[in-house]
């Protein structure tokens, strides 16, 4: 197949320091390019994924604030879809472009929720017409406020190529955003409270996280609560690595929370609240342990260090390894080269009777509805929202 990725303008694929979306576009894309498929990237400017990239793009500002206009995005968008006339299937990462896409009939698309089922956002997704779409957890598709979930598929990361940490630095470790969602306070609580140093390292360039870092964060912060900034892949993985547990005591429902899986292949066990994705993804007692208020967390924290980090990294290349994550998308780009293109589909009139679409590369013909069906499972996939 010919698969066409849009990643969205901010940041870097990959990125150099903070960038969870797109890390997971680098890994899909060099995983489609292993599985022997064609990929088009559609990134900024200074991104290094070793694959061909739409040309005219604009550079990421490093350490600039992330989806900071909307103008920016809409000329990354309009730029992407001229460019991928002769892809098979386009997958959009991107908030605006599924809203957009209905210009250019010429490849079924499909796009990942990377954020929350909140009331700023479900009514922006419920927007999306014609549009496959896949949830990163089952929490998250269990939110979905009456958006339409096509398939559920986990975040990867590829284990082989993490290095194996001892955690024998002395320390525990959290890693994120400097937000009150992420939970960074609670987390140099919770190692205060069980004495042990932490290290932070986070994402601050938003006012708001400069501000809430002033307030809430610092005045936290000594010899034993550190704050390192925003560190990048390298010295992410050895600051995992390094620690005996991750503390991540997230205050929201986070949808996946990739910093649980790379603490994982490391070999580093988590320790978090459960909420959101966090059940999917810790097995308590096993590779980490999940607890509802401050005193059991720090118990738990200390209980970590105890936690075999072997049945960890196994566990992340078990069930959270890219190659999975790939092939679960693979499956589902084929089934909607096998089915009506959707943005056809949902732009039709309703009423019953004979249809017109334009398949990519065809003449105009008129075809009959289809009928509504199930698609393969892949250990957690929704009914196939285009046929509902």
């Amino acid at each position: 197949m010919r698969i066409g990725l849009i990643a969205p303008p901010w940041v870097p694929v990959p990125p150099t320091r903070y960038g969870g979306i797109e890390a997971i576009i680098d890994r899909l894309a060099r995983g489609l390019v292993r599985a022997g498929h064609e990929v088009l990237l559609a990134a900024p400017a200074n991104s290094t994924c070793p694959v061909p990239h739409v040309p005219g793009a604009e550079d990421a500002v490093e350490g600039a604030p992330v989806c900071s206009d909307v103008n920016t995005e809409l000329r990354h968008v309009l730029m992407s879809y001229a460019a991928m006339a002769d892809v098979d299937v386009i997958h959009d990462h991107t908030t605006a472009g599924p809203l957009l896409h209905r210009w250019d009939g010429s490849a079924p698309v499909v796009t990942t929720f990377h954020g929350p089922f909140d009331p700023k956002m479900a009514p922006i997704y419920r927007g999306y017409r014609g549009v496959s779409t896949i949830a990163i957890s089952h929490h998250q598709a269990s939110t979905a406020m009456g958006v339409k979930v096509t398939r559920i598929i986990h975040h990867g990361i590829d284990v082989a190529d993490v290095p194996e940490g001892k955690g024998d630095g002395g320390y525990a470790s959290f890693l994120g955003r400097m937000s009150p969602e992420k939970g960074p306070r609670e987390a140099a609580l919770v190692a205060r409270a069980a004495g042990v140093p932490l290290k932070i390292a986070a994402k601050l360039r938003e006012p708001a996280e400069r501000q809430y870092f002033e307030a809430e964060v610092k005045p936290l912060l000594s010899s034993d609560i550190e704050y390192l900034g925003e560190l990048g892949e390298h010295d992410k993985l050895a600051l995992l690595g390094g620690s005996f547990a991750l503390v991540n005591p997230i205050q929201w429902s986070e949808p996946f929370g990739l910093v649980m899986i790379e603490a994982l292949a490391t070999g580093t066990p988590v320790v978090a609240t459960p909420r959101g994705s966090a059940p999917e993804i810790i097995d308590d007692g096993v590779t980490g342990y999940l607890r509802k208020d401050p005193e059991r967390l720090a118990k738990a924290l200390l209980d970590a260090a105890d936690l075999d980090r072997a049945e960890c990294r196994a566990v992340a290349c078990q069930r959270f390894d890219s190659d999975a994550m790939v092939s679960n998308h693979v499956q589902l780009y084929a089934d909607l080269l096998c089915s009506v293109t959707p943005s056809v589909q949902e732009a039709t009139d309703r009423a019953s009777g004979p249809k017109l679409t334009i398949g990519r590369g065809q003449a105009l013909k008129r075809v009959r509805p289809s009928k509504t069906r199930t698609v393969p499972t892949n250990g957690g996939v929704a009914r196939d929202s285009r046929l509902n």
